[in-house]
């Protein structure tokens, strides 16, 4: 492997506290855009469109393998075309894979070995092996094909990403070539979905949780409160009798109901502070009929919930650039919508 510099021990090195200036900044950015811009001027679309189709058509499952950096790019890509549900998709790891993994490869599966260089030992020492159980291989490589891309040599169908350069001082940390291959893989897997025509509904059956899950599964029916959470009193309760169930269910108001349970209004922790502040001690002798907000009818009622939930999209909309696109999901729904609504039924 060659002599390695010895270094100084941190602790020996001289004390300097570095800075990054946006004067530092500005001209990387530019040399990272002229370089990705390179990547797509050049890119051979009908290498790509070959790339896509051969994971379309698939008759087995995918895996993604790379060594380093490029290897983290293939796990996100692999982890990617899994939460689409077409295929079965994912990482082997190279060197795992010379060493009994290669097991979970079977004839008609295809496997995508990505290496910025095209020479790596450990991918050019898995590709036969791969070969041998039937597997069909696709190289992603920056080096062209040729002698300096044995790589594409051993591989059915190889990808040039094509690479003006990497932006770190040295020129060697891949810093741009992980970005290239990320885009590649990333718009490529767009144009998959939009092939397969993919569905909303079939997304979210991959996502349960997280923002995604929120935003394609969770109704309203699902974050409403229901029965016992509800915040319930009757107006003839006595204001201080109620400061627990005020105070527990997290809602931040009462729901003053009558003896068929249909909502007459509420009473919120803040009427509560503004009736102490009023009466003084004389709130221990007053009912939360006396003082709760009514309805005239829960028409009005549910007009307010509606623009609750108009405020908390457009909310959630402004947070987020502006995109409309977005369903109600359970932080965009306040816990006071959640009980009225449950209410109303």
């Amino acid at each position: 492997m060659g002599s390695l510099p010895v270094l100084a021990s941190p602790e020996c090195a001289p004390e300097r506290r570095a800075k990054v200036s946006a004067s530092d900044l500005a001209p990387l950015f530019s040399a990272q855009r002229r370089h990705l811009d390179h990547f797509f001027d050049r890119l051979d679309m009908s290498q790509a469109a070959a790339f896509a189709q051969a994971l379309l058509d698939a008759p087995g499952a995918v895996f993604f393998t790379g060594v380093g950096k490029s290897g983290i790019v293939a796990r996100k890509i692999a982890q990617t075309l899994a939460s689409l549900g077409f295929a079965r998709a994912g990482f082997l790891a190279p060197v795992d894979a010379l060493h009994g993994d290669i097991g979970a490869i079977f004839p008609g599966d295809v496997l995508v070995l990505l290496s910025k260089s095209g020479a790596s030992d450990e991918l050019l020492a898995l590709a036969p092996c791969a070969r041998a159980k039937g597997a069909y291989l696709i190289s992603l490589t920056s080096a062209a094909s040729g002698g300096d891309c044995p790589l594409s040599a051993a591989c059915d169908l190889n990808v040039h990403l094509p690479l003006q350069g990497e932006i770190c001082p040295f020129g060697l940390a891949p810093v741009t070539s992980t970005a290239i291959q990320m885009v590649f893989g990333d718009t490529v897997i767009a144009a998959i979905m939009e092939a397969r025509r993919l569905s909303r509904d079939q997304y979210a059956s991959n996502h349960p949780a997280g923002k995604i899950g929120k935003t394609l599964i969770f109704k309203v029916k699902d974050v409403m409160k229901k029965q016992n959470e509800l915040p319930l009193c009757k107006e003839g309760d006595m204001i201080m009798d109620q400061l627990t169930e005020l105070t527990s269910k997290g809602c931040g108001c009462l729901l003053v109901v009558d003896e068929e349970h249909h909502l007459i209004g509420t009473f919120t922790d803040g009427d509560l502070r503004r009736t102490l502040k009023a009466s003084g001690p004389a709130i221990f002798n007053l009912t939360v009929g006396e003082m709760c907000n009514r309805f005239a009818n829960v028409n009005l009622l549910c007009f307010l919930v509606l623009c609750d939930l108009f405020l908390s999209q457009e909310s959630k909309n402004n947070h987020c650039g502006g995109n409309g696109s977005r369903s109600h999901g359970e932080d965009g729904i306040t816990s006071f919508t959640c009980a009225v609504l449950a209410c109303c039924g």
